[in-house]
């Protein structure tokens, strides 16, 4: 039974970190796209209050598509890339003090599992057993909380943030172009807010969260951009004649 019991607790380990891998980068999506339906929403409004010309229109909706895609996927790239960098250099740092202080190292990985409960023997002994195992794994994972092989990639990370950015982009761009004149800001301000009750929603469900409260705050929040960047275009507009 022991042979059989050892490939299942192996084949188990794996799915244990893939639900949190993915539910971070599900809230970095609909972050991502909230951002791109917010900002792109209230830029076309803007211009739409300013020129009924739908080729001006178009153009800045594109154009702010673009920029902020191009925005957001350096922002996390730099971000992300500085993450990296810090982690990266805390596990070298570990490496040259379990090299050079094996033996206060082992202490205080044993004062580390007597701070999580453990009575001194216990722990002692844990870090010992660990130790002999693997003995950067076990000081990484219980001092730094860090899996060097799960280190996020700052290119996976700018990517999806502009690709996420461009897909929620394009959905007033669509809105605001498909749509009569004289109902463009009307159906272009349904279908974003709409959008953003959605997204509200689905960032609560994946972070847990209430969900009454994040729809109120993306709605309210997306309707007082339009609203302002619709009254400056109007005042730009009104200016122009």
């Amino acid at each position: 039974m022991s042979g059989e019991s050892s490939p299942l607790h192996s084949t188990a380990e794996p799915h244990e970190a893939a639900p949190g891998r993915r539910l971070n980068w599900l809230r970095a999506g609909v972050l991502g796209a909230n951002d791109g339906i917010v900002s792109i929403a209230g830029l076309v409004v803007g211009i739409a209050a300013a020129t009924p010309d739908q080729s001006s229109i178009l153009a800045a909706g594109i154009a702010g598509m673009v920029a902020g895609a191009v925005s957001m996927a350096l922002g996390e790239y730099v971000s992300v890339s500085t993450q990296r960098d810090t982690e990266r250099a805390l596990l070298d740092k570990e490496r040259r003090e379990l090299e050079e202080f094996p033996a206060a190292e082992l202490e205080e990985l044993a004062g580390l599992y007597v701070a999580k409960g453990a009575s001194p023997e216990t722990a002692r002994k844990l870090a010992l057993e660990l130790t002999e195992h693997d003995v950067f794994a076990a000081h990484i994972d219980v001092e730094l909380g860090i899996d060097p092989h799960e280190l996020t990639n700052p290119w996976h990370a700018a990517g999806s943030s502009a690709a996420a950015f461009t897909v929620g982009s394009l959905l007033p761009i669509v809105a605001i172009t498909v749509a009569r004149q004289d109902l463009r800001a009307i159906v272009t301000a349904t279908t974003v807010i709409a959008a953003l009750a959605l997204t509200g929603y689905a960032s609560a469900v994946l972070g847990g969260a209430r969900r009454g409260p994040a729809i109120a705050r993306l709605v309210l929040g997306g309707s007082a951009a339009m609203a302002l960047t619709y009254g400056l275009g109007l005042l730009i507009g009104a200016g122009s004649l």
